[in-house]
């Protein structure tokens, strides 16, 4: 009688005036039955009880829909709250773990005294060699889930070092770059970053060294199975000429040397001094041809040198035959000629006027009407291209109110 007494005396852990935990003040309780509770800032209810609406409160997508309406420091504090309980428990499985294996010891001397009882407990013991995979992937979980808001604060940080230093977004595509961050994570804590003089002075020197070692590759390949030298010349924004020289092999293209041209006469003659120079710095032997461009001077340069080099091949560039063969289409047909001249007064008229370019871009989804090539008769047919995409869209806006 006095135990049924003291048995309806005692109180349910969590029923109302005993609880203790945070995330009732949060919280309302729908169903105790079926351990609903109602969240009180978005009033979604969460079933699982009292533990399921501090993963809502938490917004760790832990079997539950996060609270869209949760403030900033509430849910900082349930996340904070979770991540103690998560140590809290993780220690007290280890230390009654470490209690065990204290037993099984003294259980493996009584073995060897002959207890048959404890023979028993012996062989029970094979369950530490057997991974529990369910423990192992509830404590991955939970990692993944405080790790997530550590990863943010730390992207934020390398997002902010391209955002004061105003480098390009594209950087990010480097392979370099990840592997820069794998690098620096498998390091670990109390790394010291390079300082100015280390990567100005002492990384470049190696990074030098490194980059000779792998063109000695490069070299090699080129004494078995014989290279292409390719010449490209271009102006840059000042006008100034430059005229750069890569190697390709079966291992890749690489960037051999640049020489600016912009006090030197392109004459054929020059021309071929300068690939004659290439051409011996990469080893006669080893040189099967030489791509150039297609224009009068080179023609000559590249006759010159296949004169003197009787084992090379001269070359046109391709992508120069189609540019070259562009600018003939503009020039000699009549239908291209005034076509692109008409394409191109739509285009000055529309980049010419602020609010026009707004109200285009709104008429063609955002798509501009320029569509820059590598070689500039290239883009003129791009472009008129593009304005035959946007046909429809340049006439709505065109016969538009605005």
């Amino acid at each position: 009688m006095s135990a049924s007494g003291s048995g309806r005396g005692r109180k349910r852990k969590n029923v109302a005036g005993l609880r203790f935990d945070p995330g009732w003040e949060h919280g309302i309780e729908v169903d105790a039955a079926s351990k609903k509770v109602k969240c009180k800032y978005c009033n979604i209810t969460c079933s699982g009880g009292i533990y399921r609406l501090k993963h809502h409160l938490a917004c760790t997508h832990q079997n539950v829909e996060p609270c869209p309406q949760v403030p900033e420091d509430v849910r900082e504090k349930f996340i904070s709250l979770l991540r103690t309980q998560t140590l809290e428990s993780q220690n007290k499985k280890k230390r009654m773990l470490d209690i065990g294996d204290d037993d099984s010891d003294e259980e493996v001397e009584l073995l060897h005294a002959g207890g048959h009882r404890n023979k028993q407990k012996h062989y029970g013991r094979m369950d530490k060699f057997v991974v529990n995979k369910s423990r192992h992937q509830n404590k991955k979980t939970i990692n993944q889930l405080f790790k997530k808001e550590e990863r943010h604060d730390v992207c934020q940080t390398i997002a902010r070092f391209f955002y004061t230093s105003a480098i390009l977004f594209n950087c990010v595509n480097n392979p370099i770059f990840p592997l820069m961050v794998k690098k620096i994570g498998d390091y670990g804590k109390g790394l010291v970053p390079p300082s100015y003089r280390e990567i100005r002075v002492s990384f470049l020197k190696r990074e030098v060294q490194e980059t000779l070692q792998l063109l000695d590759e490069f070299k090699e390949q080129w004494k078995k199975t014989g290279c292409t030298i390719m010449s490209d010349g271009w102006s840059d924004r000042k006008r100034r000429s430059i005229c750069n020289f890569l190697v390709n092999s079966p291992n890749g293209t690489i960037f051999l040397s640049s020489l600016d041209t912009s006090d030197i006469s392109k004459t054929g003659e020059k021309v071929f001094e300068m690939l004659d120079e290439i051409v011996e710095k990469v080893g006669v032997e080893h040189v099967v041809q030489v791509v150039i461009d297609n224009a009068s001077n080179y023609k000559l340069a590249g006759e010159m040198l296949i004169d003197k080099r009787k084992s090379l091949f001269w070359t046109l560039c391709a992508a120069h035959c189609i540019d070259l063969m562009l600018e003939d289409f503009e020039k000699q047909i009549q239908l291209h000629r005034v076509t692109i001249k008409k394409g191109k007064r739509i285009v000055a008229y529309i980049y010419s006027r602020t609010n026009l370019i707004h109200w285009m871009k709104e008429f063609t989804k955002g798509i501009e009407l320029i569509r820059p090539a590598v070689t500039r008769f290239a883009t003129s047919y791009l472009t008129l291209r593009r304005l035959h995409e946007q046909k429809g869209a340049l006439f709505s806006l065109f016969t538009s109110s605005k």
